[in-house]
This record gives C-alpha cells, sequence and structure tokens, in this order.
C-alpha cells in the first residue's frame, strides 16, 4: 500500500525533519509509527497524502507516486485523521461534517445520507448527529474527525496521535475500532508515542529517531533491544518490566495476552478462568 524511499524534509526554518526515511506498509496491515515528541511521525504522515511536499525521495501509496498532479486522486482512498479534531471539523453540525467528504465526491443525497448514518453507527455518535459541534466535548470531536473521514469509504486510514488527550474509555472505544477496520481490511497507519498500545494493536512498527528510522518490522524485532528503545525516550510496555524476576525470558511478554500465557507456561496450565481481560484491552494483570 504504502512505499517510502530515502524520503527528507526539511522545514523552511532550517528543521531537519525527516532524514533518508524508507518505510514499506502492506495492503492491509496495521503500521505503528512510533517515536518521542518531535521525532518526525507527523511530517512523515503528511507526506503520505502529499499536504507536504516531498523531494528529496519518493513516496507511492497505492501505486501512485505522491505529488500535485496525483494528489486528487491518492485522497480518494486515503483518510488522514488529524491529532487535533478542531483542526479538522468545521461545519454547523455532526451531520453536515460528516457528510461533507461524500458530497465533494459528487454522490447522490441518498448515498451521502446512507454513508453519514453508517460513519456515525460506526463510532458511536449516531444520537449526535444533529447537535452543533461547539456543544461537543473533545471525545465526541475525536470521533467525529474519524467519522467524517470513514464517510469516504478509504482503503488506507491514517492517524496522527489518535488517542491523545482521550480518558481511557474513549481510548479503548477508538483502538477497537480501528482494530476492527483493519479486520475488515482496511490499511491502518497510526503515528503514537503510547508503547502500551502499539503491541495490542499493531502488528508492524517503524521507530523514528531525531527523523531516521532505528529499526522497523515485526513487534518483536522492535522490543527486542530495551536500550535502543530508551535511547530514543520511550521505555517498553509496562508489562513487559514485570517479568525482569525471570532471566531465563527468551522474549518479554509485550500484552496481557502474552504474559499470561507465560505464567500459564511456567505454573503448568493451573491458572484459573480467564479473568475477563482480553489480548485487546489495555488493563493490568490481575
Amino acid at each position: 500500500m504504502i512505499e517510502v524511499s530515502k524520503l527528507s524534509f526539511t522545514y523552511p526554518d532550517g528543521t531537519r525533519a525527516l532524514d533518508d526515511v524508507t518505510l514499506s506498509v502492506p495492503e492491509g496491515s496495521f503500521q505503528a509509527i512510533m517515536g518521542a515528541n518531535g521525532s518526525g511521525k507527523s511530517t512523515l504522515l503528511r507526506q503520505l497524502n502529499g499536504l507536504l511536499k516531498s523531494p528529496p525521495g519518493s513516496v507511492l501509496v497505492g501505486g501512485l507516486t505522491v505529488d500535485r498532479k496525483s494528489f486528487e486522486q491518492v485522497n480518494r482512498f486515503t483518510g488522514f485523521v488529524f491529532q487535533d479534531p478542531n483542526d479538522q471539523i468545521f461545519a454547523p453540525t455532526v451531520r453536515e461534517d460528516i457528510g461533507y467528504g461524500p458530497r465533494n465526491l459528487g454522490l447522490d443525497g441518498d448515498e451521502v445520507s446512507r454513508r453519514v448514518s453508517w460513519a456515525a453507527e460506526r463510532v458511536g455518535i449516531s444520537d449526535l448527529l444533529d447537535r452543533p459541534i461547539h456543544h461537543l466535548s473533545y471525545g465526541q470531536k475525536k470521533s467525529l474527525s474519524i467519522a467524517g473521514v470513514l464517510a469516504m469509504k478509504p482503503r488506507l486510514l491514517i492517524l496522527d496521535e489518535p488517542t491523545a488527550s482521550l480518558d481511557p474509555m474513549g481510548e479503548k472505544r477508538i483502538m477497537r475500532l480501528l482494530l476492527e477496520l483493519n479486520r475488515e481490511g482496511m490499511t491502518v497507519v497510526m503515528a503514537t508515542h503510547d508503547v502500551d498500545l502499539i503491541p495490542l494493536y499493531a502488528d508492524r512498527v517503524c521507530l523514528l529517531r531525531r527523523g531516521r528510522v532505528v529499526v522497523g518490522g515485526g513487534l518483536r524485532e522492535v522490543f527486542a533491544d530495551q536500550q535502543l528503545i530508551e535511547d530514543c525516550n520511550l521505555r517498553l510496555p509496562r508489562i513487559a518490566y514485570l517479568f525482569d524476576m525471570f532471566p531465563d525470558l527468551a522474549e518479554l511478554p509485550l500484552t496481557v495476552g502474552m504474559a499470561r500465557r507465560e505464567l500459564e507456561r511456567r505454573m503448568g496450565g493451573v491458572m484459573g478462568a480467564p479473568c475477563g481481560v482480553d489480548e485487546h484491552e489495555n488493563h493490568c494483570l490481575t
């Protein structure tokens, strides 16, 4: 779905935000772009749909070179969700805001209405369709910004820190939705520095530091080097630190599910029934 090759970018003030970045995102994957603040995550995302000029280097999305000529075509199947929903929503009501994109596609009124209802239901704001957007909470605005993108029926969904400033339940709802969309075939690319979320949902990770790719690939490959993670001003998922007491571990568990399986192995499978925590819920192991 995405091929980034030797991409660099410098802002007008001289800040080198990306430095020779190469990245491949297979279609249907859930790709996390991980890094501390200022590592270049947002800049990289904005290159993927042409919001920033990309030379030197190249960006291909869906087989198309991302440039001025392909901008409209690329953005017909690419949805972008900004970190701050106030940068994205603007219509008087929730219904009008969700319908803005489909109307711009030239769809008839009935199809626009169907897409608005479908997108609102997917993000859980069907009861807010006629509410003015200035009466929404921050979390509701986050959901609205995602609904407006979903109404365009994208093949590729790009999100910049989608759970920033959300309460735990709001975070869970959005991440569950992204996981469902990915399982339905949508490619998801998410920038975040929340290292506890990434192993629960993503299947691929790219770690950035000062605009460069430090390591990329599967979860085990990226989280294998604790010192490297800390050098990037991040940390391992909290569940992993509980298992430092076991010196014979080949790999540290990264999720509650992984930790439970390791404990069951050590206890000969004598643990009790699951406590209701599944692989995609960010809870403590109790």
